[in-house]
């Protein structure tokens, strides 16, 4: 029987939609784009942040950052003039953004909206399903790409609940704020946890990693919420907002808090994944399928899964021995 390996999105777009069948086109397209490393989540003072746009653009700029995405609680912040004083062809873009930040009784419900054309005021609702709806469809009418922030976030968002939503491909698997929970507790699945219960239900879920950054300036708040915890490195043609968003949106993208990949290739029988090592660590990866089973560790680099067409779908998350990770997307496999 032959095997099919194709993403987790809709048949009728495969050819134009993944990172697996965009592998597939051949070597010559992907010799013509980078990856480019960015955030997708910051705070300034126009919400809760503590410092000015200028001082945030600033920092991601000086730390090696391609693009950084300004999400404001329920705050639109124009990004025009940043760019004309910090932006850089090829080398650093700003993009405008929102946390559209709502809730429901006790559940906080935070979305961001990358690129959107205008605010996006939050929906309210009867539910956190109906929350988290409308406050999609509301982003994407305004353009946008939505991005569901930080799940476990007072305890806010289910797996079960996040897989009722329609028309929504991104979440947080790791946000680098101090009091979200990502590892779970008290019964509650880690985020880790819950993307694999979700993708074993054949839903469409991509990983971001994300800093969610409030503080720049000298503290010793031990709940302070730092820059430079976690960030994407995107692989697009250009970096240009629509480049970038397109490409996250499609899932092109792999999740970091601080491994970086020279390498990350699908093809019909085989995956690889090939980390660019530093001198003071040691690297494994695993290869997860349905049911968040590891289906094969791997210690040598590149490292190769071959696909047997039994998984459903396989992901790879790679564990550096000082406790950094990343973390690729998932690519469906179907007989």
């Amino acid at each position: 029987m032959r095997r099919r390996l194709v993403p987790f999105a809709l048949l009728a777009v495969l050819a134009a939609s993944s990172l697996a069948l965009r592998d597939l086109r051949g070597r010559d397209a992907q010799a013509r784009q980078r990856w480019y490393k960015g955030n997708t989540h910051t705070h300034t003072l126009n919400s809760d942040g503590d410092s000015h746009p200028d001082d945030v653009a600033k920092w991601y700029k000086e730390h090696g950052y391609a693009f950084l995405v300004l999400t404001d609680h329920n705050v639109l912040t124009d990004v025009t003039a940043l760019n004309a004083l910090h932006g850089l062809d090829e080398r650093f873009l700003i993009i405008r953004g929102e946390e559209v930040t709502d809730r429901v009784a006790d559940k906080s419900i935070h979305i961001n909206a990358l690129a959107p054309e205008r605010l996006v005021p939050p929906q309210g609702g009867s539910s956190v399903v109906d929350v988290i709806q409308r406050d999609v469809n509301a982003i994407r009418a305004a353009g946008a790409e939505p991005h569901l922030n930080h799940p476990n976030f007072g305890w806010s968002v289910t797996a079960d609940e996040l897989a009722q939503v329609k028309d929504l491909k991104l979440f947080e698997v790791f946000n680098g704020h101090p009091m979200v929970n990502n590892e779970g507790g008290g019964g509650v699945p880690g985020l880790e946890q819950a993307w694999d219960q979700i993708l074993s239900r054949g839903i469409t879920l991509y990983g971001l990693a994300t800093d969610d950054a409030h503080h720049f300036k000298p503290s010793n708040d031990p709940l302070a919420a730092r820059p430079g915890q976690g960030w994407i490195f995107v692989r697009a043609d250009t970096l240009t907002p629509k480049a970038i968003v397109d490409a996250i949106a499609r899932g092109d993208f792999y999740a970091s808090t601080g491994v970086e990949l020279r390498d990350y290739r699908v093809t019909p029988t085989e995956i690889t994944v090939d980390v660019k090592p530093t001198f003071f660590s040691k690297y494994r990866v695993q290869f997860i399928g349905q049911g968040g089973a590891v289906l094969s560790e791997v210690t040598a680099n590149p490292a190769t899964y071959r696909i047997t067409g039994r998984e459903g779908y396989v992901r790879a998350k790679v564990l550096e021995s000082n406790g950094a990770a990343a973390w690729t997307q998932p690519v469906r496999v179907a007989r």
